[in-house]
């Protein structure tokens, strides 16, 4: 039995959470209207870094009055250029239940040298108790743990008379998962997340509460070029005007723009919502059958629709040392790439041992389906050998 092979292969096996899959149909033409080979701060440079903002706010909907910028550094630049100019004149609530959210309450407590900080804590699968959060502190979160397959249902733990701000790092949730902008102050994402986008490049969205905290507030410690949002003590309008504080790569730009232009011509935001969903049902309605997997997050409503993260478990795997199953998972992930039918299906290196397969909006549910029997044909070949 462990021989037979399933008959049908996934027509793009690629599950990567982080770059994840490029929209269906894309080749490297789609970037064949480039502004290389010229300066992004001329005038069809600044067009196109326009455009991408542009096309970012009627995608996501954000409010009219929040400010969108293209920043350095990915999400993790997005994140930090938040966390190191605006926290300090409050408590922080800090919300950690995966390997991200860590780093940001590492760099909170251990960079930034914060002392009063709260750090609401649980497991992988798990989320902490978010009526713990205070209103009159500023929070830090993931909307959606990448690593972790878990996420946040709405917003409705968060007050809307909030004294404090929100730092919403949403980058594996934006454009797959509803946003809650009046509760949100900062977001942040990348574009190599939901749309698959190419890497280094990030997103930062801010409220008019967010921009009121910058202009009131300096922060004490020194903040790098490439973390400076105000010039004398106001927002400096051009980072949202595709003015960017460092040199972006235009190859990467019009990838962007031509990953917006895919989702507004399938139908928009609510249309990606119902591919992303689609795919986790799939893997819902296999996952009730198949006796070896199970999911991190054993709760439905907080279960993530894009970086899904399984676990093994059936009794065996169990009975084995922790380092075994570490063993075992990553020889599953490995047999998976052999065959060509899952690029970097393994799970994170800090997470349990099993596979993250991500399901967002460019990722087709016919070849979620299809990869979903070699998920146990190569179990089965892994715990026979």
């Amino acid at each position: 039995m462990t021989g037979t092979k399933p008959a049908v292969r996934p027509a793009r096996p690629f599950f990567s959470s982080g770059p994840c899959a490029k929209r269906p149909g894309w080749t490297v033409e789609a970037l064949s209207g480039a502004v290389v080979g010229r300066s992004h701060r001329s005038k069809a440079g600044k067009a196109k870094l326009q455009e991408a903002i542009d096309r970012t706010r009627a995608l996501l909907h954000v409010p009219s009055d929040y400010r969108i910028g293209i920043v350095p550094a990915s999400d993790t630049g997005a994140v930090e250029m938040a966390l190191w100019s605006m926290l300090g004149p409050l408590p922080v609530d800090v919300l950690v239940w995966e390997s991200f959210s860590k780093d940001w309450a590492t760099d909170i407590t251990k960079q930034l040298k914060l002392k009063d900080v709260r750090t609401l804590k649980a497991d992988y699968g798990q989320l902490p108790d978010l009526a713990q959060v205070n209103p009159k502190h500023d929070v830090v979160f993931a909307w959606n743990g990448t690593t972790s397959g878990v996420r946040v249902h709405n917003a409705e733990w968060i007050a809307a008379d909030r004294l404090g701000i929100t730092i919403c790092d949403a980058t594996s949730a934006a454009f797959a998962q509803p946003l809650d902008w009046a509760k949100l102050d900062v977001v942040t994402f990348s574009w190599q997340k939901v749309l698959g986008g190419e890497a280094a490049h990030g997103m930062l969205i801010l409220s008019p509460n967010a921009v009121a905290r910058l202009e009131s507030y300096s922060p004490h410690w020194p903040l790098p070029k490439i973390f400076r949002m105000t010039k004398d003590g106001k927002i400096n309008e051009g980072i949202f005007k595709g003015e960017t504080i460092n040199t972006p790569s235009m190859l990467c730009v019009e990838d962007y723009i031509d990953a917006l232009k895919w989702a507004e011509g399938v139908g928009g935001l609510y249309k990606l919502y119902e591919r992303a969903d689609a795919n986790l049902a799939a893997i819902e309605r296999w996952e009730r059958e198949t006796q070896a997997f199970g999911f991190l997050a054993d709760d439905p409503m907080f279960r993530s629709n894009t970086s899904v993260c399984l676990t093994f478990k059936d009794a065996w795997f169990k009975a084995q040392a922790p380092e075994r199953q570490a063993e075992i998972a990553k020889k599953v992930a490995d047999l998976l790439e052999k065959e060509g039918v899952a690029f970097d299906a393994g799970g994170y290196r800090d997470a349990p041992p099993g596979l993250r397969i991500w399901c967002g909006a460019t990722v087709e549910r016919s070849d979620v389906e299809a990869l979903l029997p070699w998920l146990d044909w190569a179990y089965a070949v892994v715990k026979a050998a």
